[in-house]
């Protein structure tokens, strides 16, 4: 039961008479012991009560079977008891104050104040007991004491006035004693009566302004009460606040007169100097002190009193931050009245001799330099103090208060304090004008200058750490200084971004953050028990800046506690808030779309960053002024966005981020900026909630930090449905890829164009994720809007140039595929585009082109556009022709290039298949221009140097390469096969031999029964009569002049009209096309008895075979072959016999000319017969064999060419299987195994010749040709092993010691199979010698 006592306060005849008895009743002293165990007090509130019942129901044993007890005693006598055992239990708590233990005396303090919670006026009325019955305690007894009376008056809801005065006496009889506790003590009691003001402060107050104004300077203890009421936040309310500042001014008036005592002053300033326990913080007495004596001056009306004692104030040490900022709220109190004065004091003390010295050098030599060292950082508190202080004044001033704060700024020697002392100061002058009417209309000259400054400690700031609000208070002076005029250019507007930007999103990552910063702000983990709330900083009213009165700086045995420092995610929290609110400034300024692009163009380096952290950073702030702008600002919907689609791009990749916390708030930034377009696209404000950034939380250092404000701890991520709670739009419910189709729906065409060259850049990004998340974009966007999308060439371009940093299969999958969906729409400009890097067509290029032709339509109208760019060839004009644009004849070679490449591509096949005889007759005039341009043989150096920049050296090279891939990939390797044995592939080197190649591939086509003569006669006619180039025109002549021997050309074009073609043919311009017209006339097409008449001369032709004149033999077996030719299909009749005897009978000629001449007319003879004719021709045909196969391996080379030839034409008149892999093997095959694949032709096809070709084998092992011998005794070996018996017959001594001598040469061959199976051989031949011959 809570009593009061009224009537006798300090009475004892209750306490008095009960605590003797209670001494020595066992029963009460036992009850006691056991409650001072107990973890609990036995007295509380009414719940507080029940609960401890409940958990300990021996604590008081008087409270057991209370409805027994209240049938025996009286209610009185009940209540009686239960008041003594209460004291009984107050007074042994407040005896067991004087022990040491620490955890008993927490455990003791804890009590007390629980109990002063439910029986104020008894704990109030047993310590006033206990003060009177034991005066002689220790002095750290009554100092605990003293602590234990704070705790119950603070916990008092009301105080009893008789008690105010009791304990006001008693705390003021004790405040000034000295004991060997000192200010402790003295403080202890100052708290009491801070604890008596909160029920009545204004009776406190008389009492210390009669103790201020007695004239003599105030004792410590005073000082201390008037800090710690001063400073504490929860003493007064609003009105009460008021009247106090009022009173203090009142005091300060009346001691304006103690400034002329020269005492009073000297105490003055030597409590100002008076150096403190901990000089880091600063105690309240003289906290006061310096708000005292500003205010003192500032009611002093003498000026000469007031420069002489602020004089006298900066010549104190300011090595001290709390003395450096006392000094300063001084002078800016004292600026109030006497702003002039304090502006002369300041210049006065600038330019003094120490704040020279410290300006230029300093070395730390003694304690003095230390006092000077930090003079400018007073300085420049003290300017913002004027500043705060100056009021409406303060707007004339401002451009000086900043020339001197960037003086001392940028000339003081750089530390932690001077950037601080900077930072304080131009917040408060930034305050200053912000409460100032008007400002808008002043234009502030050093406002770039400061933004310098910022900026330049923004770049000092260390990018480890995060441990100050330095970058906060930055942010926060740059949001005030960009609402002031002039306003910021863009240049400094955008190096102000660059540099706060880096600053912020460049911090390691928060747990790094957090590691690296307690090193330095934690404080060890001590549990601390405090006394009373530890008061803290405040503003005070229209004239004062009270500072922070901290409680007694230690007491015995416990520990108060420091104010908690904050964390780095609280720091990081804050600091991100600032720059989002910086951002929000700029926009709030400035509303345009031109604005919002310049702000978010800056981040775009940071969205793309490498680092997980900065992107999260980057797309936070990102997201939250898109949120901002959303909810609070309309632009003008007749702008339209600025490269919004860049925006749309760098937010959809980051959508696919690996970090959870960075794809959310990407897809939250979607949101946001669908919400605006749609907005701005119905020309509708959004809901505006205000016109100004809100001003910033201000949140606990235990709150959760803020969404996107800074690193995510690794939480799973949250579901859709809970993902953005705030949001009840359905478009926050969509998944990235919806969201970004719903965007792109309402984009321009130059917003998308935007939006697509975003993803094609980030392709070359070194970040896999990147590179997948622009593909997929990449794709998404062209699959929608690829029809209508602009300037697709300089994307395909840009494509191919990022192509070869992708190393992700699926990323260069999606890239190939837009490319295939552009091709629908744009296939001429993306054509156009990609023959530009087809010189030469690298791996990436050839991509693109397979990629361009996936689809079949698509594929055939690529083809039809390259053959377009083939037929576009201009000659060069001159020497000026040096650059890609100069030389319009690249795009005709890049697209043969193409050509040549497309046709290997599995999408090109059919297309090629059918566009053949387009493909054949360009690419024959190809070759034909490129002999025109007279291109170099070999690259000169400058060509090599310029690359792709010219034609490829190999340019000739390469179209006839493209002609013979078109001939083996369609299916005509037999018309291939003619040209390539004979190596007739060198006619088309030169512009001379150019026709003589054309016209042998006609004839092979011819010859071959080509399925493609009427396709390609059809288009070569379309040439000759429509084509303006005269290659075109010349080489369909030639191709038309060796169709005439075709059955098919009649087919096609009946005899009359190819005269009449051949007659139009005369009139040519060309006297090329005019002479092949002419001979094409002269066919035996058109002029059947010129067959008879070549017949008839063809006897003497074969005598002319015997003539000494080696050249005269040639010509006239060239003249016999060309008489074959001519007959075509109505042949020679019975004279082919004689002609192919004759011609065999040179093929081991000695001289090389007559040989290749004579096996060439056998060739010609074999091509021109008919198939009545192989009868009779059949056992030439078997006989020639052997030798021409033994003359694979003669030292002439044209004769090697022409065994090749003919032995093939012979195979295929003979009808052999396996005729591709014939002709691969004579073709390019050297080794062992394509002889003996040759021989196991030979000897499958011509079983019935089998004895003649062994003979004839025999023979040539007599050959003067030591490569003939060998290869016949090869061809003899292969025999051997398979037919010993039949060789064993027909073998004589002469033959047999040949072939050992042959195989014993053999087994010297450079060959390492050769010479095994010379060595093989050689083993079994005596064997086979030794048979019986039969």
């Amino acid at each position: 039961m809570d009593r009061q006592h009224p009537e006798r306060p300090h009475s004892r005849s209750s306490a008095g008479r009960t605590s003797p008895a209670l001494s020595y009743n066992p029963r009460i002293s036992s009850h006691v012991s056991a409650s001072m165990n107990d973890t609990s007090y036995t007295k509380g509130p009414q719940d507080s009560d029940r609960r401890d019942r409940e958990l300990h129901p021996t604590t008081i044993l008087i409270h057991k079977s209370q409805s027994s007890q209240a049938a025996l005693v009286p209610q009185e006598h009940k209540m009686f008891m239960e008041e003594a055992y209460n004291s009984a239990i107050c007074f042994k708590m407040l005896r067991d104050m004087s022990g040491s233990d620490p955890f008993h005396l927490k455990y003791v303090f804890k009590k007390i104040k629980n109990m002063a919670h439910v029986s104020p006026n008894l704990m109030l009325e047993t310590i006033h007991d206990y003060f009177i019955e034991n005066p002689e305690i220790s002095t750290r007894h009554k100092f605990r004491l003293f602590q234990a009376l704070e705790i119950v008056i603070r916990s008092s809801d009301v105080l009893d006035e008789s008690w105010e005065k009791i304990f006001m006496k008693l705390a003021l009889e004790n405040m000034t004693k000295s004991t060997e506790l000192e200010d402790a003590f003295q403080d202890a009691a100052g708290n009491v009566l801070v604890a008596i003001c909160k029920h009545s402060w204004r009776a406190v107050a008389q009492h210390l302004e009669a103790e201020l104004l007695t004239g003599v300077f105030p004792h410590r203890s005073l000082l201390y009460v008037m800090g710690v009421l001063s400073s504490d936040k929860e003493l007064f309310n609003k009105e009460d606040k008021a009247s106090w500042e009022a009173l203090l001014a009142q005091i300060a008036v009346k001691s304006v007169p103690f400034l002329n005592t020269d005492m009073w002053a000297k105490e003055l300033l030597w409590a100002l100097t008076k150096p403190s326990r901990t000089q880091q913080e600063l105690p309240p007495e003289k906290a006061f002190l310096f708000t005292y004596y500003g205010l003192i001056l500032q009611a002093e009306g003498n000026s000469a009193t007031v420069k002489t004692h602020l004089r006298g104030l900066l010549e104190m040490s300011h090595q001290w931050p709390k003395q450096r900022e006392g000094i300063a709220l001084t002078m800016g109190l004292a600026a109030v009245q006497h702003l002039d004065d304090v502006w002369a004091i300041l210049e006065q003390f600038g330019r003094s001799a120490p704040i020279k010295w410290s300006l230029h050098s300093f070395s730390q030599k003694n304690l003095e330099d230390l006092r000077w060292k930090w003079a400018s950082s007073t300085i420049l508190l003290a300017y913002g103090q004027v500043a705060a202080r100056a009021r409406a004044h303060i707007l004339p001033w401002v451009d000086n208060i900043l020339s001197r704060m960037i003086f001392y700024f940028q000339y003081s020697s750089w530390d932690e304090t001077l950037k601080q002392s900077f930072l304080t100061a131009v917040l408060m002058l930034m305050a200053a004008i912000s409460r100032g009417e008007g400002a808008h209309s002043y234009e502030f000259s050093q406002v770039p200058e400061l933004l310098q400054c910022l900026m330049v400690l923004m770049e000092k700031e260390p990018q480890d750490t995060l441990c100050t609000q330095s970058r906060q208070q930055t942010l926060h002076i740059i949001c005030s200084l960009c609402k002031l005029r002039p306003p910021l250019d863009l240049k400094k507007k955008s190096q102000l971004l660059s540099t706060c930007f880096r600053s912020m999103f460049a911090l390691p990552p928060l747990e790094d953050l957090e590691k690296h910063s307690c090193l330095f702000l934690e404080p060890p983990n001590i549990k601390v028990w405090p006394l009373a709330p530890a008061p803290r900083a405040k503003r005070g009213g229209p004239g004062f800046m009270l500072f922070s009165a901290p409680g007694p700086q230690s007491t015995l045995g416990l520990a108060l506690p420091q104010p908690p420092l904050p964390s780095a995610q609280s720091l990081f929290n804050k600091t991100a808030e600032a720059l989002d609110h910086m951002l929000q400034s700029f926009i709030t300024l400035n509303p345009t779309h031109k604005e919002l692009h310049f702000l978010l163009s800056h981040m775009y380096i940071w969205l793309a960053s490498e680092n997980a952290h900065e992107r999260q950073r980057a797309v936070s702030s990102c997201t939250s002024l898109l949120k901002f702008l959303r909810h609070n600002l309309h632009l003008d919907p007749k702008e339209n966005f600025k490269r919004i689609g860049q925006l749309v791009g760098m937010l959809g990749i980051l959508c696919q981020d690996p970090d959870g916390a960075t794809q959310r708030a990407s897809l939250e930034g979607m949101g946001h900026l669908y919400k605006l377009l749609m907005c701005h696209k119905a020309g509708e404000a959004p809901q505006v909630e205000s016109q100004i950034p809100k001003k910033l939380s201000q949140p606990s250092e235990d709150e959760a930090p803020l969404w996107g404000s800074g690193d995510q701890r690794a939480t799973p991520p949250p579901s859709q449905e809970t993902a953005f709670p705030m949001e009840e739009d359905c478009i926050f419910q969509l998944g990235s890829s919806q969201v970004i189709k719903e965007i792109t729906q309402h984009l321009t065409l130059v917003e998308l164009n935007d939006l697509l060259w975003t993803t094609i850049n980030t392709l070359g990004s070194s970040s896999p994720f990147r590179v997948q998340a622009a593909a997929e974009l990449l794709l998404a966007v062209v699959q929608e809007h690829g029809a209508k999308l602009q300037t697709v060439a300089n994307m395909g371009r840009a494509i191919h140039l990022r192509l070869c940093s992708v190393r992700i299969p699926q990323a260069k999958e999606n890239t190939l595929r837009a490319i295939t969906l552009l091709a629908r729409s744009h296939t001429p400009e993306l054509v156009a585009t990609f023959l530009d890097f087809s010189i030469p067509l690298d791996s990436n290029a050839f991509q693109l082109w397979k990629a361009l032709g996936t689809e079949q339509p698509v594929s055939h109208l690529v083809l039809t556009m390259l053959l377009t760019w083939l037929h576009n060839r201009p000659l060069p004009t001159g020497a000026s022709d040096s650059g890609p644009k100069e030389k319009p004849y690249l795009r005709s070679l890049a697209a043969m290039n193409t050509l040549h490449e497309l046709q290997f591509a599995r999408e090109f096949k059919k297309a090629v298949q059918e566009a053949y005889p387009e493909l054949f007759l360009a690419l024959l005039t190809q070759m034909h221009y490129i002999l025109e341009l007279n291109l170099p043989e070999e690259p000169q150096p400058r060509q090599q140097a310029q690359g792709a920049a010219t034609p490829s050296p190999q340019s000739c090279s390469t179209s006839l390469e493209a002609l013979k891939s078109l001939l083996s990939t369609t299916g005509h390797w037999h018309d291939f096969a003619h040209l390539e044995l004979q190596g007739a592939w060198e006619l088309f080197a030169t512009i001379h031999t150019y026709p003589k190649g054309v016209g042998l591939l006609a004839r092979a086509m011819v010859q071959n029964h080509c399925r493609q003569i009427k396709a390609v006669l059809g288009q070569l006619l379309s040439s000759l009569h429509k084509s303006q180039q005269e290659r075109e025109r010349k080489a369909a002549m030639l191709i038309l002049t060796e169709f005439l021997y075709s059955p098919a050309l009649l087919e096609v074009l009946p005899k009359q009209a190819a005269r009449t073609v051949l007659g139009r043919g005369l009139r040519d311009p060309s006297p090329e096309v005019r002479m092949l017209s002419l001979q094409g006339l002269g066919n035996i097409l058109f002029q059947p008895d010129k067959g008879n008449l070549l017949r008839r001369q063809l006897p003497f032709f074969l005598e002319g075979f015997f003539q000494n004149s080696e050249t005269v033999v040639v010509r006239i077996m060239d003249t016999v072959s060309d008489v074959l030719h001519r007959l075509g299909s109505q042949g020679t009749g019975a004279q082919s016999l004689g002609v192919a005897i004759n011609a065999r009978s040179f093929f081991d000629d000695e001289r090389d000319k007559i040989r290749a001449a004579a096996m060439a007319l056998f060739g010609d003879l074999v091509a021109a017969m008919a198939d009545g004719e192989l009868s009779s021709l059949r056992t030439q045909v078997h006989q020639s064999m052997v030798p021409l196969l033994l003359h694979l391996k003669d030292e002439c080379p044209a004769v090697a060419t022409q065994a090749k030839f003919t032995f093939y034409r012979c195979a295929v008149l003979l009808r052999w299987r396996l005729r591709h892999t014939l002709f691969c093997t004579l073709a390019w095959e050297r080794g062992l195994s394509a002889r003996h694949f040759l021989w196991t032709c030979l000897m499958t096809h011509s079983q019935e010749e089998f004895s003649i070709h062994l003979s004839q084998a025999i023979s040539y092992l007599h050959s003067h040709h030591r490569h003939i011998k060998m290869w016949a005794a090869l061809f003899i070996g292969y025999t051997i092993c398979h037919h010993p018996q039949a060789v064993s017959q027909m073998v004589n001594n002469v033959d047999s010691n040949l072939l050992f001598r042959t195989f014993e040469d053999l087994k010297k061959d450079p060959e390492p199979g050769i010479r095994e199976f010379a060595t093989r051989q050689l083993s079994i031949l005596p064997k086979v010698s030794a048979r019986p011959q039969q």
